[in-house]
């Protein structure tokens, strides 16, 4: 007789997997382990793993690619496509950190990610005298279409995929980009990447906002709407919690502040006559990972959970693509220390597994020497290399979403959950996160 876990598993096979399948395959033919023990793709409560079936599965845990979504976004996962690995990048001058990425690229990076310096993030050419002292220390310094070209010389912006961590200046940074993909002949249409473009977690953590809250607001939504007509496969932001984490904030308010930000972009695109279809299949986050790893495990997949469950419930997005929570993860810049710095490669890999159990899309590993100064070309080979050890050689990566069902991870998921929830109910009591942020609440919390 044929359960019900049983029938819903057939039923994902059939109208989720195997479509999608036959459009990407898998990475090769047969997974196993070291012992030449076969692994399965997705392991049930009904197979004996993990917690006994109820009938809350389907709506709490699901499959992976299908509403919920807790357990992954794509049916395959890791399976189908490793993680991007997208190193952080960008120092001095545009030349310097071109030939930064062509290492990288050679290491086997598989995106890039540009680190721009502190004048250029709030909108300051390098030989303005308020820039003096700051040009290319933290990231890259860009003043012009000229430097962005050399930024990217010999670099096809058709093959890889770019994320800009820019806020206050992201249409004029996104436009610089274009310009630079058309003098190679690339189209718009072909550009994949993201513009981090969240500016209200600069007034909450970072502070590099040029703009008051309520222009800023419009300048995000119109690089959504430009994006939408003439830029498809670009992520016009990536929300994220990851400078809130690193501002002081818990797991729990990390993804809690997040989507309060989220809710406000979402909310602010819809009044700006943007249908929630549109715009929010291109939606991303940016995520930390820190060092207790079931936490930071149950941290994701609970987010997943409940964006897939706002987007749907909330804002009636019918597109499955729109409740998908995609988001890319940093290993946490707070946790590592200047004295005995080797040990942050430990650190590091901890966190990077936690943010590949938790299923990210792409990830960036911090270098061992980062609490001294910018890495080293060997620091930051070693830091690619541990994502790709993780890929490669320790299996995590055969199987979708290898802690679900144990009780401790699923009920973490949950209790983390019903904490973001709870403080999203207090914000919107406040109004939304512009009152909060306004009224000094989020800054607050995190304080505490």
């Amino acid at each position: 007789m044929t359960t019900e876990m049983e029938r819903l598993g057939s039923d994902w096979e059939q109208n989720t997997l195997q479509p999608f399948l036959d459009r990407r395959g898998e990475r090769q033919d047969s997974f196993e382990t070291l012992s030449h023990i076969p692994v399965d793709r997705l392991y049930l409560p009904s197979e004996g793993v993990g917690t006994e079936f109820s009938q809350g599965y389907a709506e709490d845990i699901g499959f992976p690619g299908q509403y919920p979504f807790t357990r992954g976004v794509y049916p395959t996962m890791y399976r189908g496509r490793l993680w991007t690995m997208r190193q952080y990048a960008g120092y001095a001058t545009a030349e310097e950190t071109n030939a930064r990425y062509k290492f990288l690229l050679e290491q086997g990076q598989t995106g890039l990610s540009v680190a721009f310096d502190l004048p250029t993030q709030i909108g300051y050419d390098a030989d303005d005298p308020a820039a003096a002292g700051e040009v290319g220390k933290v990231g890259v310094s860009i003043s012009s279409l000229a430097d962005m070209e050399r930024l990217f010389d010999g670099i096809p912006l058709d093959k890889v995929s770019t994320s800009m961590t820019i806020n206050a200046p992201a249409a004029v940074l996104l436009a610089m980009y274009i310009a630079v993909a058309k003098k190679q002949g690339v189209q718009s249409e072909k550009l994949r990447g993201t513009t981090q473009n969240d500016i209200l977690k600069e007034y909450i953590a970072r502070g590099t906002y040029i703009f008051p809250p309520q222009p800023s607001m419009r300048l995000v939504t119109d690089i959504f709407a430009y994006c939408k007509d003439y830029l498809p496969r670009w992520n016009t932001i990536s929300i994220s919690g990851y400078h809130i984490r690193e501002a002081g904030a818990t797991a729990v308010q990390e993804v809690a502040f997040t989507f309060a930000n989220a809710i406000a972009y979402v909310e602010a695109a819809l009044r700006a006559g943007l249908p929630i279809d549109d715009f929010g299949p291109r939606l991303a986050f940016f995520f930390v990972a820190q060092n207790n790893l079931l936490e930071e495990v149950a941290k994701f997949r609970a987010a997943r959970r409940l964006w897939a469950s706002l987007m749907r419930d909330r804002f009636g997005a019918q597109n499955p693509k729109s409740m998908m929570l995609r988001f890319h993860t940093q290993t946490a810049g707070v946790a590592l220390t200047a004295q005995q710095p080797m040990n942050n490669i430990v650190r590091v890999t901890i966190q990077a597994l936690a943010a590949v159990l938790g299923g990210t899309q792409s990830l960036h590993t911090n270098s061992m020497d980062e609490a001294l100064a910018l890495p080293t070309e060997e620091a930051v080979q070693v830091a690619l290399r541990t994502q790709q050890f993780i890929a490669h050689e320790s299996g995590v990566a055969d199987t979708i979403d290898p802690l679900a069902g144990s009780y401790y991870v699923e009920s973490l998921t949950d209790e983390i959950e019903a904490r973001v929830r709870d403080y999203l109910a207090r914000i919107d009591d406040i109004g939304g996160a512009l009152p909060a942020i306004e009224a000094g609440y989020i800054q607050q919390e995190i304080q505490e």
